[in-house]
């Protein structure tokens, strides 16, 4: 018979827009037996997002358990010797139980304040296939959890992102016949989201997040596809975020893109859907420069128009699988396209995360890229239960 969780149920909103587990009553599932009976506190026992914290590097790539919720998000476009396209991603989210001041001794290795959990797909252009896993654990015993010296290290059991020196990290993961070992070089610094790091999701002070993002990864290394190795190079997107808030009532999903452009330059948008179908006035974005220099986009510097629509064969969700993203002050204008229609994630809850193509004008410019889009609300309200 399986065994009633008191107060878990797993919220979680991903990548530049946020991570938020929300803990209530459900079912226990094989995958969440780790943190079956843990106590929980609330989120008022852990500290909000402020304006004014000042981030430094290397010390603020590791973990801040002040917060209650955290995430490391990786995404990548590679290609392998052979011409083979692929898109990767690899992300860990910590969620606090027990804030450090409300901690108390226990002696078992098994006791932990934090849970884990883990996502990884492979997208195989050429093959048209998408494979994607999840994991959690409880951050004890080795299982999972994070280092931070001499530089920060994520692992939830072998899935793993360790920073080798300042600029440096490796990533390592590997699920049945597909693996990742790469080497992700940071060619333009950690960027400020938000105001100088601090974006806001909701009304309300507080009701925000810490975010940055390491824009530019050169990436290379080795890709393992049903058992076959290929050597592969490309570019890598990591954003990292921190914070205790959630989602505004009004608020159920997101649209979030990330590209490289073959003239330099990096973009990240995203737009924030209400439920009455109107986008949040939170909607955020960023230009990141060659020389690493930013321009911060708000809500009514862009526009995201969906032109084609997708359904999921797998949960019945219709998705957009086309845009047209402007950004008049700045000449931009994009066609962004899925390599391959199915990347959903059926997971603890739906989600498409997959990798794109984007071809355009930016200033007169003929310019091509590849990236990420994260949809999610549409197979499932974020504010819902899964």
């Amino acid at each position: 018979m399986s065994k009633k969780l008191i107060g878990l149920f797993l919220l979680i909103a991903l990548s530049g827009i946020g991570v938020f587990i929300l803990l209530n009553q459900q079912t226990l599932q094989p995958t969440t037996s780790v943190i079956a009976s843990l106590p929980v506190q609330s989120n008022d026992a852990f500290i909000k997002a402020m304006p004014g914290l000042v981030l430094e590097f290397p010390q603020d790539h590791a973990s801040h358990d002040e917060y209650q919720t955290e995430w490391w998000y990786l995404t990548g476009n590679l290609k392998a010797t052979d011409g083979q396209e692929f898109g990767y991603q690899l992300t860990f989210f910590r969620r606090g139980i027990q804030p450090m001041e409300v901690q108390y001794e226990r002696t078992s290795d098994w006791a932990t304040e934090h849970i884990y959990l883990a996502h990884f797909t492979i997208t195989n252009v050429e093959q048209n296939e998408f494979e994607f896993s999840e994991r959690y654990s409880r951050g004890a015993a080795g299982l999972a959890g994070t280092k931070s010296t001499p530089f920060v290290e994520i692992w939830l059991e072998d899935w793993q992102l360790t920073q080798l020196d300042e600029n440096t990290f490796q990533l390592n993961a590997r699920e049945g016949d597909r693996g990742l070992n790469l080497i992700l070089d940071d060619v333009k610094n950690p960027v400020l989201q938000g105001e100088n790091g601090y974006s806001q999701k909701g009304e309300g002070l507080g009701n925000a997040s810490i975010y940055y993002s390491l824009p530019r990864l050169l990436t290379q290394g080795q890709l393992t596809w049903q058992g076959q190795l290929f050597e592969v190079e490309g570019m890598s997107w990591m954003d990292h975020e921190f914070s205790t808030s959630a989602l505004g009532q009004q608020q159920i999903g997101w649209d979030w893109f990330a590209i490289h452009l073959s003239n330099g330059i990096d973009l990240m948008v995203y737009h924030i859907r209400n439920l009455d179908g109107s986008i949040d006035q939170f909607s955020k974005g960023l230009l990141v420069f060659p020389d690493g220099s930013t321009q911060l986009l708000r809500k009514e510097d862009f526009s995201i128009l969906s032109i084609d629509t997708w359904k999921s064969p797998h949960s019945g969700a219709e998705y957009p699988s086309e845009w047209k993203i402007s950004i008049p002050d700045f000449d931009l204008n994009l066609t962004v396209k899925p390599l391959i229609n199915d990347q959903e994630l059926n997971v603890s809850f739906v989600y498409w995360e997959g990798a794109v193509m984007a071809e355009g004008i930016v200033a007169g410019e003929a310019v091509e890229g590849r990236g990420y889009v994260e949809l999610t609300g549409y197979a499932q309200s974020m504010q819902g239960r899964f």
